[in-house]
């Protein structure tokens, strides 16, 4: 299947994902949103020398299900509010997802990993 480029000028690249070519733009966003997988974000972690565990995944089921049923970005505060119910005032802070996701934060680096497109304005 080939993906849609909403920017025909942006740098891309394909990935290698068992064996299936995927398509992302020069960052590592998906350029086919339906082209997500577990082993895509597998290989994105691996490509940005990220060793995921069950926080990164639960970042990351949160910001691909926030996007399924609103249609729009996971706002931080929303993921905040929800991670300090989760976990607790020590790790439900926008300073502790920063440090799991250093590149970037949970709205590049996780929305990268949670197959959604950039945030606003970073296009």
């Amino acid at each position: 299947m080939e993906a849609k480029l909403y920017y025909p000028n942006m740098q891309n690249f394909t990935m290698d994902v068992n064996g299936e070519k995927i398509l992302c733009d020069g960052e590592g966003y998906l350029l086919d949103l339906d082209a997500w997988s577990e082993d895509y974000v597998r290989a994105s972690a691996e490509r940005e020398a990220l060793h995921l565990n069950d926080e990164h995944w639960q970042v990351i089921h949160f910001i691909r299900d926030f996007h399924t049923k609103h249609g729009v970005q996971a706002p931080v505060r929303d993921m905040i509010k929800h991670f300090k119910k989760a976990w607790g005032k020590e790790k439900g802070n926008s300073k502790y997802l920063h440090q799991i996701f250093p590149k970037g934060g949970p709205q590049k680096q996780g929305n990268r990993f949670a197959g959604v497109r950039k945030p606003k304005g970073e296009h």
